[in-house]
């Protein structure tokens, strides 16, 4: 590989990690400029490049998947609750099934982070700590828990608001 090439991809891989909401959307757009955009590079690439691309993609839905259903988040501006964690996990797995890529550690540790997430919630709601965030229908909570992996009885009750049931 070249040195304009590698440096190109490595600028690429990491505007895909810091990409916000929509880290294929950036994935399509690397591709469009590192091929066949007239102010990009013009290099042919490789699988191993694309699949440097796609591990920017998981690694950034990961991010943004584990910051929605970290307890400490929930208060911050960052924070965009469990549907949109929900949304987010839909579309990597789209992804990773369109470009056959393995995502079952991410599965595990979104999983993890889930019930840790869930727990400390009903812990601090039920104690009167705080009001629930938990902002989308139980049925929303439920599916994204089945697509890791986990059942009904494997949670702690969930507190939905009224507002969003």
């Amino acid at each position: 590989m070249t040195s304009d090439k590698k440096d190109a991809l490595s600028e690429e891989t990491l505007l895909i990690i810091h990409s916000g909401e929509m880290p294929e959307v950036a994935y399509y757009s690397s591709i469009y400029y590192l091929t066949e955009d007239p102010k990009g590079p013009h290099v042919v690439l490789e699988d191993q490049d694309l699949s440097t691309l796609e591990e920017a993609v998981v690694q950034r839905y990961r991010t943004i998947i584990l910051r929605d259903i970290t307890p400490e988040n929930r208060d911050k501006g960052i924070y965009r609750g469990l549907r949109r964690c929900a949304v987010n996990w839909k579309r990597l797995v789209a992804f990773s099934v369109k470009r056959g890529i393995d995502i079952s550690s991410v599965r595990r540790e979104v999983a993890k982070a889930l019930k840790a997430f869930l727990a400390q919630e009903y812990m601090d709601v039920s104690s009167g700590k705080r009001e629930s965030c938990i902002n989308c229908p139980k049925s929303t909570v439920m599916e994204l828990a089945s697509d890791l992996g986990l059942s009904e009885r494997e949670l702690p009750p969930l507190l939905i608001n009224s507002k969003t049931a």
